[in-house]
């Protein structure tokens, strides 16, 4: 059974163990790494901002290379960091000074809008 092309169609996220991330996981990355503390994104906004891509190869480059930069300032849509990281990214959110309520973070107060460049590390 032929699947309908997807905006991820061609986005190949994974590279080789050896090799480290794919250009289109670099620039995730890189998109990452530009996050102010105390802000996040969802990982639709960061296929947005990229313009290519979608939430989803968005997360699998995050669940293979996420490390590499602030992770924890991706978000789910509803506001939720990533279940298997649940707690470990309130934490760290909350100690940026990201407004955080029960276990998501106020998106309407914390989302950046990928404008300023004064995030990174």
């Amino acid at each position: 059974m032929k699947r309908a092309p997807t905006s991820s169609v061609g986005l190949a996220v994974r590279a080789g163990r050896r090799t480290g991330p794919t250009p289109y996981a670099r620039a995730v990355l890189d998109v990452v790494d530009r996050i102010p503390p105390g802000r996040v994104l969802t990982y639709g906004d960061v296929a947005e901002l990229m313009g290519r891509g979608s939430p989803r190869t968005v997360g699998a480059v995050l669940s293979e290379h996420g490390r590499e930069v602030p992770w924890q300032r991706v978000v789910q849509a509803s506001g939720r960091p990533a279940e298997p990281y649940l707690r470990e990214a309130l934490v760290l959110l909350v100690e940026e000074g990201c407004p955080v309520q029960g276990e998501r973070v106020d998106l309407a107060a914390a989302r950046w809008d990928g404008q300023d460049s004064t995030g990174g590390r």
